[in-house]
């Protein structure tokens, strides 16, 4: 099997349409989204709020025949 890892700047409120676009034109099967959480206020440190800097998006590909 491969895999492939995709990374992809995400904000929360404006790029909702952005993912939806990218998640249709992945080739193989969506294996898992990782957040990646910038924290640089004291709300965000102590976990009051999150910012989403950037997504992890794994692809499982498809099994080619060689």
């Amino acid at each position: 099997m491969k895999y492939r890892v995709h990374r992809l700047d995400f904000s929360a409120k404006d790029d909702q349409g952005k993912l939806e676009h990218f998640l249709n034109n992945l080739e193989g099967d969506l294996l898992t989204i990782i957040p990646n959480f910038k924290k640089t206020t004291l709300a965000q440190i102590y976990g009051v709020t999150g910012k989403v800097d950037f997504l992890l998006i794994i692809e499982k590909m498809a099994k080619s025949r060689e």
